[in-house]
């Protein structure tokens, strides 16, 4: 993809969650689902952090983590590339009166030679697969180095190539939905609020092989592998013994082979050598 493209993805990929900012913490703050996989997102990074850590969020969204970190004892730099979605967090920093432990900056990830606090950083985490909005992951992995403390340590949520649940849905006839991540080399058209963009899918593998050289992975863990994920919806409300279960199951599982690699998104965490 050239240059050109590439930023007019990005483009469309800020103008997208600006025109949904303003609805996205009420979409997404009450499902049972989206609220383990924050869970389990923030017990991985948390376990990986010690008091008072300096971190840079990449594609923060509305803030929700950072404020979460913040008033963990953490100092967050939350960085974003919507303007919609940057203006909600001023309101939560200034509500929380964190001004003093979060700082935001307006920058794609794509761009972070142009952040003016260049930390080093504890840790650099991005959640929740902004990063696969982007065809030009090798220059954002390789961008970290410079920002990261040594032994800082990296943690991305991401979406791999092969989804088991997505799979599935092969037995309802819904062939284009079950096998969009098989052919995404060039991109995957996604959609958010009449915005059209493209995303791509990223295998543990990839950053392994991109990383080898400079960090040593700390952990990879499944993520909605068992438990299913959010955009079957209200599955966590209609069936709470059945969700109970599953999440008990992929608990178990999450660290091991195959599961780690083949849910709805995996977390992958990396130290710096």
């Amino acid at each position: 993809m050239s240059l050109l493209h590439e930023n007019m993805n990005e483009i469309s990929v800020a103008n997208a969650f600006t025109r949904q900012s303003a609805i996205f913490d009420a979409i997404y703050s009450e499902d049972k689902i989206i609220q383990y996989k924050r869970e389990r997102v923030r017990n991985h990074v948390s376990g990986l952090l010690s008091p008072n850590c300096s971190i840079l969020e990449l594609n923060c969204g509305t803030g929700e983590d950072a404020v979460f970190f913040a008033k963990h004892g953490h100092i967050v730099h939350a960085t974003d590339s919507s303007e919609g979605m940057q203006e909600l967090l001023k309101e939560k920093i200034k509500k929380n009166h964190l001004e003093e432990r979060v700082s935001c900056k307006l920058c794609s990830y794509t761009n972070l030679e142009q952040l003016e606090r260049k930390g080093p950083y504890d840790l650099i985490f991005s959640n929740f697969a902004g990063l696969n909005c982007t065809n030009e992951l090798d220059k954002v992995l390789t961008s970290f180095d410079a920002l990261l403390k040594p032994r800082g340590t990296v943690v991305l949520v991401l979406l791999p190539k092969f989804c088991l649940w997505e799979t599935l849905l092969i037995a309802k006839g819904k062939f284009k939905t079950a096998t969009r991540r098989w052919f995404g080399t060039r991109g995957r058209k996604a959609h958010i609020e009449g915005v059209f963009f493209k995303c791509w899918y990223f295998n543990p593998s990839y950053i392994k092989k991109r990383i080898k050289n400079k960090y040593e992975i700390q952990n990879i863990e499944g993520l909605c592998t068992i438990v299913p994920p959010s955009y079957i919806e209200h599955f966590g409300e209609k069936y709470p013994r059945l969700f109970e279960f599953l999440k008990k199951k992929e608990t178990i599982l999450k660290n091991k082979f195959p599961w780690r690699s083949i849910g709805d998104y995996y977390i992958i965490s990396f130290r710096k050598k």
